[in-house]
């Protein structure tokens, strides 16, 4: 067992590779702790495996996990804390937005007896207008529907005790929001604010339309508001209409017998209709996620592995060498 393993997800990230683990290992080094950086490749289309098995076979201590398809961040993230052997796991992104130079403090946290370590962000360069909105509107809803006090500008950077690492490798669910389950296990934590910067190179692979179904992901995997709310609203439209049946009622006794506008019968109509739809597509995203949990698939499949002797729930096969 090593003092820290650094977990990199990584996908398509070809020109970040060698930059990356050039930094992690001066600033691993520069700790005077043994480490080990795992890498999984998430199913990359371009050179990033080729890049990895050779820093593997230049330096033991990077080792790689090639996934059999692309699965995730958040699934390939967890194939890299499965396999993490430290006392501490620090993951961290591998578009250098994260700076490594901040290990060394959250070293000095963990050293300090706290659990969980996390890096919170306290600029966002090289973001636009909208993404930044967007992100404190999410942290925003998400602290008021959930019981879970989720770190507001806060990534998946952090340093993980093994105590708490232990608890993360039991909760088994197949929809992973990370962020959330980081903050669930709970254990003794503290921020580390940095300033984050812009991406060392490459196009970053979360449009809004991904990142939408990722703020999905979050909401529903910690919170039943959005059924709660439904509720709420359909019995509040009830009561309205409870209310404009027995006015209309009253009317009618004491004034007679009135046709009514067929455009407030449609308007009313499609009101209704359109509520009833969205109620059943929000119970529709919790069914979905019912149906991906009773499925009992694993997490993910393994193709090669270097370095790493058994990662859970795979079979490892022999790796290749490259000529």
């Amino acid at each position: 067992m090593v003092d820290l393993s650094v977990v990199v997800p990584l996908y398509c990230e070809e020109s970040n590779v060698d930059c990356l683990l050039e930094r992690l290992e001066s600033v691993l080094a520069a700790t005077g702790l043994s480490y080990e950086i795992v890498c999984v490749d998430d199913g990359s289309r371009d050179r990033t495996l080729d890049h990895l098995i050779l820093h593997h076979y230049r330096n033991p201590a990077i080792k790689a996990i090639a996934l059999s398809r692309n699965f995730g961040k958040e699934i390939a993230m967890t194939a890299g804390i499965d396999a993490a052997s430290g006392e501490a796991v620090i993951p961290i992104d591998a578009d250098l937005q994260d700076p490594p130079e901040l290990i060394p403090e959250l070293v000095a946290r963990w050293r300090q007896g706290y659990e969980v370590v996390y890096a919170q962000r306290r600029s966002r360069q090289g973001e636009t207008w909208l993404k930044r909105t967007t992100a404190k509107v999410f942290y925003g809803l998400i602290g008021r529907m959930t019981a879970i006090e989720i770190p507001a500008d806060t990534g998946d950077f952090r340093l993980i005790d093994r105590r708490a690492v232990d608890a993360l490798k039991q909760l088994p669910e197949r929809t992973r929001f990370m962020k959330g389950l980081f903050a669930w296990v709970g254990f003794r934590q503290t921020a580390v604010l940095y300033d984050r910067a812009p991406r060392h190179s490459g196009q970053t692979k979360w449009n809004y339309w991904r990142l939408w179904n990722f703020a999905l992901d979050g909401i529903t995997s910690f919170s039943f508001g959005p059924l709660r709310i439904w509720s709420y609203v359909g019995s509040l439209i009830s009561v309205g209409a409870f209310g404009y049946g027995a006015f209309l009622i009253v009317r009618t006794l004491f004034l007679g017998i009135d046709v009514p506008g067929y455009a407030s019968l449609m308007v009313t109509m499609l009101f209704l209709g359109g509520i009833q739809l969205l109620t059943l597509g929000i119970m529709g995203e919790y069914l979905g996620r019912i149906y991906e949990e009773v499925k009992g698939r694993p997490l993910y499949l393994v193709r090669e592995c270097y370095g790493l002797e058994a990662v859970s729930h795979c079979t490892i096969q022999q790796p290749r060498r490259l000529s």
